[in-house]
């Protein structure tokens, strides 16, 4: 049962910046988003997978995984459309 939660949590955390994404995209514009909460997003997305992977915790790993090329696209776009 508390893995479930794990993939349930991790579902739902790493999926919220989806919409965003799209939406700067659709935009050509990231002003709003900082590049410092990006890159210390990335960061900790980093950290929180090295720690799945020590641990071999499924859930941490695999969320964090897909949570890594999500917020790469973000500091892509941020990088690219953020003037």
């Amino acid at each position: 049962m508390p893995e479930y939660l794990g993939y349930i949590g991790g579902v739902l955390t790493t999926c919220c910046y989806v919409p965003q994404i799209i939406r700067v995209f659709r935009m050509k514009s990231a002003r709003e988003i900082s590049l410092l909460f990006t890159l210390m997003l990335l960061v900790g997305v980093v950290v929180w997978l090295s720690y799945g992977i020590l641990l071999s915790l499924g859930p941490v790993i695999l969320w964090n995984a897909i949570a890594l090329v999500i917020i790469a696209v973000l500091l892509y776009a941020k990088l690219k459309y953020g003037r």
